[in-house]
C-alpha cells in the first residue's frame, strides 16, 4: 500500500464572506488551510493514506485544526506540539477585474520557531513511499528551511519519492536568505517538481520563450523550454509539470498544465472555469490530484495530468482551501461530462 507524508505549515483561515472588502466586512468565515495540508486532504479524499507533519501550539484552535484534518480522514500521529502560536491568513476574495488580497500573520507561529531536530524523519518515513514538501516551507524561517531539507534528504536514503510545488511566495522571504539562496539545495533531491508560469523564473531566472500571464491567456509550448532547463539544473527529476492559469479576471480563469517526462511533452485538456467559487487551494488540489494519479495510473502519465487538471478544475467550485471531491467526480469531468446536471 502507497502511503504518502507532507509537510508544512496550516494555518487558521479568516475570510471576508461573499466577496466583501477587508474594509467593509464586520466577520470572517474560519476555515483551516495550508499548502501542504491541501495535498494532504485531496489524498485522503481519493482514498490514499497519508500523514500531515506539522508542528502545533496545545491550545483549543490547534485542537479543532486537529479535528479538522482527522474529519478527512488526514493522519495525525506525527505531529509535534510547541510553541506559541498557529499561523493566520486572512483572505479577500477579488470578482472580476478587482483581483484577491491575501494578508499574513503567521510571525512566530509554532512552524516558524521549529528547530532541527524537533521532528525525526527516520522515524516517520518508515514504511512511506512518497514525501511531498512546498517551496512555502523554507520561505517562513530558517528553521523551517532547515527541517525540511533534513526531510529531504532522509526520505532521499530511503528510496521515496519525493516532490516539491515551488510556490514562490515573495510576501514571506523575510529572513534574510532569498529563494534562490535556499531552494536549489532542496530541490535537487526532488524526483518530481510542479511550478506555474511564474515560480521557475522568480526562483532560478528560468524563463519560458513567449507567454505573458498578465494578458490572460499563457501558451502550453512555451514551457517545454523550462522544462528542459530544470530538468539540466535538478538532473534527479523524472518528471516537471507546469500549471498553466489563464486569468482573464478574478473571476473567469482558464485553466490546463503540461507534464515533461524527459522524453515527451504532455498537455492536459483547457477548463474555461467561470464563475470562480474560490481558486485558493487551486494548486495543492492540482498536486494532490498529480500524486494520486502517478499513484493510480504508473505507466500513464498523460492520464494521471488529466486527472490533476480535472481534480483541480473542479476545486475552483468548492469554498475554503480543501479539495473536497471524489475519484468518481473527478474521472465522470475527466470523460468530458461537465454539465453541472444534479446527480439523482
Amino acid at each position: 500500500m502507497n502511503k504518502v507524508v507532507t509537510f508544512g505549515e496550516i494555518m487558521l483561515r479568516l475570510s471576508t464572506p461573499g466577496f466583501e472588502r477587508f474594509s467593509q466586512s464586520r466577520q470572517f468565515n474560519i476555515q483551516f488551510g495550508g499548502g501542504e495540508a491541501n495535498v494532504a486532504v485531496s489524498l485522503a479524499n481519493f482514498g490514499i493514506p497519508v500523514d500531515f507533519v506539522t508542528r502545533l501550539p496545545q491550545n483549543d484552535i490547534a485542537q479543532a485544526c486537529l479535528m479538522e484534518l482527522r474529519r478527512f480522514g488526514v493522519g495525525v500521529s506525527n505531529i509535534v506540539w510547541g510553541g506559541d502560536r498557529l499561523g493566520i491568513y486572512f483572505l479577500e476574495s477579488g470578482a472580476v477585474a478587482r483581483a484577491s488580497k491575501v494578508i499574513y500573520d503567521r510571525a512566530w507561529s509554532s512552524v516558524a520557531t521549529i528547530q532541527p531536530g524537533m521532528i525525526d524523519w527516520d522515524k516517520v518515513l518508515d514504511g512511506v513511499t512518497w514525501f511531498h514538501w512546498t517551496g512555502i516551507t523554507p520561505a517562513i524561517s530558517e528553521g523551517a528551511a532547515s527541517i525540511c531539507l533534513q526531510a529531504v534528504q532522509t526520505a532521499n536514503k530511503k528510496g521515496i519519492t519525493v516532490s516539491t510545488d515551488l510556490n514562490y511566495r515573495k510576501n514571506l522571504w523575510k529572513y534574510g536568505k532569498k529563494a534562490s539562496d535556499v531552494m536549489p539545495e532542496l530541490v535537487a533531491g526532488c524526483d518530481i517538481i510542479l511550478g506555474n508560469e511564474e515560480d521557475a523564473e522568480k526562483v532560478f531566472g528560468i524563463k519560458p520563450e513567449k507567454g505573458d500571464v498578465t494578458r490572460g491567456h499563457v501558451e502550453a509550448t512555451a514551457y517545454e523550454s523550462v522544462c528542459r532547463q530544470l530538468k539540466q539544473r535538478f538532473p534527479r527529476a523524472e518528471k516537471i509539470i507546469i500549471t498553466l492559469r489563464g486569468s482573464i479576471s478574478a473571476s473567469h480563469n482558464t485553466w490546463s498544465g503540461v507534464l515533461w517526462n524527459g522524453t515527451k511533452m504532455l498537455q492536459a485538456p483547457v477548463y474555461d472555469i467561470t464563475p470562480i467559487v474560490d481558486r485558493v487551494g487551486g494548486g495543492d488540489s492540482f498536486m494532490g490530484g498529480l500524486i494520486y494519479g502517478l499513484i493510480t495510473y504508473a505507466n500513464d502519465d498523460q492520464k494521471a495530468l488529466n486527472f490533476a487538471v480535472a481534480a483541480s478544475c473542479l476545486k475552483h467550485t468548492i469554498p475554503g482551501d480543501f479539495n473536497l471531491v471524489t475519484v468518481e467526480e473527478v474521472e465522470k469531468l475527466m470523460s468530458g461530462d461537465a454539465s453541472g446536471r444534479v446527480s439523482r
